[in-house]
């Protein structure tokens, strides 16, 4: 087979068809035999209003008939500018640097935070944390603080060690413990203070998927426990870093998820939904006091890091049409009663065998009670064949739909999902 599939045991395929897509439109994609799904995972969380939305395709065609791409470095654009300048405004970081994927994006930020305490003459600090059950990337500093076994085991011996602090996934409570979800937190970032407290000379960074451990299950936590963290770290002077790749740009509810809980992180990093969907694009934003521990005469206090389609253009002009939208349409508000549409619609699956049912924004999960082995693979297929694309994780299955879909689109997503879970679980 000519293509090598990502995240895939192409063995599988053997017996399991790839699906050939031929289009797509709305939330709808379609095969080269015309039938249609529902991108219910808005292909791997990146697509944010529908495939083919003619703004952003308007936008990337302008772009392309005056200029594709030019190195970033000694060179400038317009679009990589106001993209850079809009972004600095809704995070209040007003340093970009940029890269095409978001595993890329954490790299910056980790070699970034060790740059820099290198620079003010602290070398020593060099480790970083994370939570338990984390998901950074696959490359392999993003993978030495992933904590996902399946992506990690095998690459063990080639990975810088990290430390991994409890997540405050609620999941993660004691049975019968009736702590609020706030409290539980609490107490989980207790633990972060203490080991801090003990070893934070040698720490760089403390890198964290904020209110959403996407990976993990979609492992779901209160936003108290971003406040503390970001006030533990400012305590013993440990660079906070927000990977908002797969929650950034309204999937949690506001723009970014460090929102609710009026944080500013020392980094952020950015990727899937800035373009829509369209082309690849990252960017990981800093603070004023990171970036000017780099402004200097010295050519080896700079950060020279790389990529050949840094701030591409086309990629950049498909950001800026994004953002563009978020605006016009006022897509936070529509969200939110979207949000309460299918909120109401769970609340009579009381009966239904599962658990742990939650949602934070335009991202719903749960977790099936089953015995079948094969529940994820046979979820998955049995989909498809009704015309419904999810990807459960585990005995996860979670919706992260685009934010076009209609309340009809909403209404057959949902009943298609009751049918499967009668017939998978």
């Amino acid at each position: 087979m000519a293509v090598w599939h990502p995240c895939t045991q192409m063995k599988v395929h053997e017996t399991l068809p790839l699906l050939p897509i031929a289009s797509g439109e709305g939330v709808w994609l379609t095969d080269f035999e015309g039938n249609r799904y529902l991108d219910g995972v808005s292909s791997w969380w990146v697509n944010l209003f529908g495939h083919n939305e003619p703004r952003i395709k308007t936008a990337i065609n302008e772009q392309l008939s005056k200029l594709e791409h030019v190195m970033l470095a000694g060179f400038t654009h317009e679009p990589v500018v106001q993209l850079s300048e809009k972004l600095g405004e809704l995070t209040q970081l007003g340093h970009c640097f940029y890269a095409s994927d978001g595993a890329s994006a954490t790299e910056i930020a980790l070699k970034m935070s060790f740059h820099y305490w290198r620079n003010i003459g602290q070398p020593e600090k060099n480790q970083f944390l994370s939570l338990k059950n984390s998901y950074h990337g696959e490359t392999i500093g993003a993978l030495s603080v992933t904590d996902v076994a399946i992506f990690k085991d095998t690459y063990a011996p080639l990975l810088r060690q990290s430390v991994q602090m409890p997540s405050p996934d609620f999941r993660f409570a004691e049975t019968g413990d009736d702590r609020s979800a706030e409290t539980f937190a609490l107490g989980c970032a207790n633990f972060l203070e203490t080991y801090l407290k003990e070893n934070h000379s040698k720490i760089a960074a403390f890198i964290i998927e904020p209110l959403i451990q996407c990976a993990a299950g979609m492992g779901m936590y209160d936003p108290m426990y971003l406040k503390r963290a970001r006030e533990i770290c400012s305590q013993y002077q440990v660079h906070l870093i927000a990977d908002e790749i797969a929650v950034g740009f309204g999937r949690t509810g506001t723009m970014f998820a460090c929102e609710q809980a009026n944080i500013k992180p020392d980094f952020i990093c950015l990727s899937k939904g800035i373009t829509g969907g369209y082309l690849p694009l990252s960017v990981t934003l800093t603070t004023d006091e990171v970036y000017e521990a780099f402004y200097d005469d010295s050519v080896s206090r700079g950060f020279l890091h790389s990529h050949s389609y840094t701030g591409n253009p086309l990629a950049c002009s498909a950001a800026l049409a994004t953002l563009a939208i978020f605006e016009k349409d006022d897509v936070l508000r529509k969200n939110r009663t979207k949000t309460e549409y299918i909120n109401q619609q769970l609340s009579t699956w009381d009966s239904l065998p599962i658990e742990h049912l939650r949602n934070k924004g335009m991202v719903w999960a749960f977790d099936v009670k089953t015995k079948n082995k094969e529940f994820q693979q046979n979820f998955y297929q049995q989909g498809l064949a009704q015309g419904l694309l999810l990807r459960p994780i585990g005995n996860t299955v979670y919706w992260m739909p685009p934010y076009v879909i209609s309340q009809d689109e909403i209404d057959f997503m949902l009943n298609t999902t009751k049918q499967l879970l009668a017939v998978c679980a």
